[in-house]
């Protein structure tokens, strides 16, 4: 039987467990999207209600698709799952307007072209130019007398 007891000071508390308290998971502990045994919780605080919602069914099998999938890497045949939960959150700005403010976020930026050759000629030689003006600049050490 486990218990736990506040030294003299009342600074420490110690606890004493046993085996079995060491065996089973405890009912007080927060518990993740997963558990040991593989079960989605969907009420997990870590999900932020997504599993609910105009869109919780396609989250639901997006993420049940990535927690189950077994390919390498982990995932990749969920990707039509994530592309349909997105476009339903675009269907939904009013209430998926952070999840798409995100993905905004992490979408590639356009590159600039590359400049033109002839330019890129004059970029050149003025950098030339420039390590040599600096290479110039540098003094020659005094000689050491012995």
């Amino acid at each position: 039987m486990s218990y736990s007891r506040t030294d003299d000071n009342g600074k420490d508390t110690i606890h004493f467990v046993t085996a079995d308290d060491h065996t089973s998971p405890s009912s007080d502990e927060p518990q993740g999207a997963v558990s040991a045994t593989g079960e989605i919780n969907w009420d997990c605080p870590c999900l932020g209600g997504m599993a609910y919602g105009p869109c919780g069914e396609q989250f639901r099998d997006a993420f049940s698709c990535f927690v189950y999938s077994e390919t390498d890497p982990k995932g990749i045949d969920c990707v039509d799952k994530f592309q349909a939960m997105q476009d339903c959150f675009r269907e939904h700005p009013d209430v998926y307007a952070d999840e798409l403010r995100d993905d905004d976020e992490d979408a590639p930026k356009e590159v600039e072209p590359a400049a033109p050759a002839a330019d890129a000629d004059v970029v050149a030689d003025a950098t030339a130019e420039e390590t040599v003006a600096e290479a110039n600049e540098i003094e020659e050490p005094a000689p050491v007398s012995a």
